[in-house]
């Protein structure tokens, strides 16, 4: 789990580098250094445990840092989410970084999708306002999830259409 914590750093960290917007950019290198620091922690905590007698203390601090942990991770990808509708640049074709932005980029595209159908939505309510379906907003944490199965650690990122820019504004 503490690795896994790892790959969200990295990940974080690439956005955050390639993102317009220096305040996002900051939320998003800040989030990603706790995500960090509480993964190094998990996985320090766990590396005790594994060598010391069976305790409720110790097991209860395991699980206390790894709930920390997802909170963290879950904080990273709602900055990469706030990143990414503010914008990226274009990142070195063929690299990791290309295919960072592509994923985010690819959720992007699924949001500005879902709200299009939305606003095409012509049913209102009594104060005239126009009512959503159930259906929530894509989410960038639901796509890891649904990617996460494919492969171990890292899920699995879309590569970008040739000639196309980050901020491809037909998306």
């Amino acid at each position: 789990i503490a690795s896994d914590g790892q790959v969200f750093v990295k990940f974080g960290r690439i956005v955050a580098k390639h993102c317009l917007d220096k305040r996002c950019s900051a939320e998003l290198l800040c989030a990603a250094e706790q995500t960090h620091t509480i993964s190094s922690q998990l996985g320090i905590v766990a590396r005790v445990k594994a060598v010391t007698a069976e305790s409720k203390s110790s097991s209860e601090l395991l699980v206390s840092n790894a709930q920390n942990l997802i909170q963290a991770v879950l904080h990273v990808l709602k900055a990469v989410e706030a990143a990414c509708i503010k914008g990226l640049r274009q990142p070195p074709p063929d690299s990791e970084e290309e295919a960072a932005a592509a994923f985010c980029m690819q959720w992007r595209k699924n949001l500005l999708w879902h709200r299009a159908k939305e606003s095409l939505n012509s049913d209102r309510d009594e104060l005239g306002l126009r009512k959503t379906r159930a259906k929530a907003e894509p989410t960038l944490t639901a796509m890891v999830q649904e990617r996460s199965p494919q492969t171990k650690n890292t899920p699995k990122r879309p590569k970008p259409i040739k000639g196309h820019a980050i901020m491809d504004s037909h998306l």
